[in-house]
């Protein structure tokens, strides 16, 4: 479906939005990443006006909050540049790795000028976390970086909330003179103490924060590494909710999660083409896709608990920036910060009635049943023209430790008939051929299904139970977006990356060397039997034997022909060899026992 967007007849009624971007670690998610992120956003092709932007970070880290303040001085150029010439995508760190020269109608002075300054930003950001330190005089130069001192650490902090840019403000203007999108940096308050459900409740300290700043009726969340690619996305959502027949009916739209560093063949299994152009199209029928966390448009209300009513309607006009009017922005930011304490929500039925939900890693997903349990529908679009990239997990550890953490609460069921496995397979595999994935590709998919059932889902279940019976508490890791260029290389020539002694590792060696040894002592065993026996009994079991070995090659180079830094460790080997060793010698003890 392609969408023709224009407003006729809303002309100057056009919602405003709230767009929140959430980060947790500047280790993992570099500040540079996350500004090139908040400025696509900031350069929609969409009333400035009528646009505010949102960073909770987690980490408050002062150099995030050092590289915001530098965006916003390069704002001024980057957004009338990207308007000016049509510029797609609108992040800087994409466009100018995309292309090393301009295109017309854009002059090379004018290009060089604009990469020059976003070059020098970068260096200067880069360079301040480098010697962990921010220059004296940029610290005077706003009133923010007052707000850190040497007791704050990412566990133990204040509210920070700090209007970097206030769109009411006739000052806030580009260098055109046209006016900014609200800007507004967050980092609320964390002890040691308190309970402080990562992600949830970050989004939910955002809504109440934005309540008080801009109070837009449509709220927009995403990634801090998925930039927008597509400078009509807020126009093409307002589609569904402006919708004369069914916009009423729908609470959110949903857009894929699409990266821009998937190799040819999918080496890791993580460009679910299948699942993005197939399954979640066809939720429309049950009351529409579920919600993923990111890249996605709500309607401020049902984040806050409203239950659908047939006679529902919206006042689009509602919450404009007019708040910002009423006082000054030192009292708005002091009213914002009080709705981020660790004690705001006690008493409360935020995170359990109102807002994203607590309780599961998987919050999102939590978040849009309950959601549609209150009738509400949603809509998934996913244009030719992808609305937001972002970037793939580039090694095996840093998949399995995202998959695991979308894995808890949640139960995997295995086929028994090989009759449906291999109908379901089948179907899967035109599928994914279907939808542009390649041969090669779906066979990684499925190796890579296979790997994260075997560690990723198997220490989420762990996780989980030890939670529920008390023995632990929900913790959530950071999927580092950084690898140095040896992995970056191996990864670009699909080259699995193991390396490390993780213990996920010794389960996926274990098991690919039993698999091997099996299948050679199967077909030992059937050179010694007869043809009957062998069709009767070892059929099955070496043709399921002989595609899982096929299946773990990759394993067994890494154990035993690789010679690089990101081969499979000696101690991980040695470990599951022994592991091996000590199931046969119990298969062997079990008849005498």
């Amino acid at each position: 479906m392609v969408i023709n967007i224009s407003f006729p007849r809303h002309g100057e009624m056009l919602p405003c939005v709230d767009i929140f971007v959430c980060t947790a670690d500047p280790r993992s998610e570099p500040p540079s990443l996350v500004i090139s992120t908040i400025l696509s956003l900031m350069a929609y092709d969409y009333p400035a006006e009528k646009l505010s932007v949102y960073l909770s970070d987690d980490g408050g880290s002062i150099f995030t909050f050092y590289a915001m303040w530098e965006a916003t001085s390069f704002a001024k150029h980057w957004i009338p540049f990207c308007k000016r010439y049509n510029i797609e995508p609108r992040s800087p760190a994409a466009y100018f790795s995309e292309s090393d020269e301009p295109q017309e109608p854009c002059t090379p002075k004018e290009w060089s000028f604009i990469k020059d300054m976003y070059d020098e930003m970068t260096e200067r950001i880069d360079s301040a976390i480098m010697s962990d330190k921010i220059p004296e005089e940029i610290k005077t130069n706003h009133k923010g970086f007052c707000e850190w001192n040497l007791e704050i650490n990412s566990k133990d902090h204040q509210s920070i909330v700090e209007i970097l840019v206030d769109g009411k403000d006739q000052n806030a203007v580009d260098n055109e003179g046209n006016v900014l999108p609200t800007l507004v940096y967050m980092a609320r308050e964390k002890r040691p103490h308190h309970n402080h459900n990562f992600k949830a409740r970050a989004m939910n300290a955002l809504i109440r924060v934005s309540s008080v700043i801009s109070n837009s009726p449509i709220i927009m969340n995403v990634d801090c590494d998925m930039y927008s690619n597509n400078k009509d996305t807020i126009r093409d959502s307002m589609c569904f909710f402006l919708d004369e027949e069914m916009g009423h009916k729908n609470g959110f739209v949903q857009y894929p999660q699409n990266y821009n560093n998937i190799t040819k063949n999918n080496i890791y299994g993580n460009s679910l083409q299948a699942i993005k152009k197939v399954e979640m199209g066809g939720l429309d029928s049950v009351g529409g896709p579920l919600y993923i966390g990111t890249g996605c448009f709500h309607r401020r209300e049902i984040l806050c608990g409203m239950i659908f009513t047939k006679d529902y309607k919206v006042d689009w006009n509602g919450g404009a920036k007019d708040k910002i009017q009423e006082s000054i922005v030192y009292n708005i930011e002091e009213k914002a910060k009080s709705l981020t304490t660790c004690t705001y929500e006690y008493d409360t039925q935020w995170g359990n009635e109102i807002g994203v939900k607590y309780g599961c890693p998987v919050e999102d997903v939590i978040t849009g049943l309950a959601i549609h349990c209150r009738g509400w529908e949603s809509v998934y679009y996913n244009p030719i023209r992808p609305a937001f990239l972002g970037v793939a997990p580039a090694t095996l550890s840093q998949t399995l430790l995202q998959t695991k953490r979308w894995s808890e609460d949640y139960k995997s069921m295995d086929r028994a008939l090989v009759f449906v496995f291999c109908v379901t397979n089948l179907y899967n595999l035109y599928e994914a051929l279907s939808c542009g994935d390649t041969m090669k590709g779906w066979w990684n998919v499925q190796r890579m299904w296979m790997v994260k059932r075997m560690t990723s889902y198997l220490f989420g279940v762990i996780d989980t139970l030890r939670k529920l019976l008390g023995l632990s508490h929900m913790t959530f890791a950071v999927s580092s977006k950084v690898c140095d260029e040896d992995v970056s290389k191996r990864y670009e020539q699909e080259i699995m990356e193991f390396g490390s002694s993780n213990p996920e590792y010794v389960i996926i060696a274990s098991i690919a060397l039993l698999n091997l040894v099996c299948l050679v002592g199967g077909l030992c065993q059937i050179i010694t039997c007869s043809w009957n026996i062998f069709v009767n009994t070892f059929s099955p079991q070496l043709i399921l034997c002989g595609m899982l070995v096929t299946i773990n090659i990759p394993f067994y180079e890494a154990m035993f022909l690789r010679k690089d830094k990101g081969r499979m460790p000696f101690s991980v080997t040695l470990a599951s060899a022994g592991f091996v060793v000590l199931a046969f010698l119990i298969d062997i003890m079990i008849p005498i026992v």
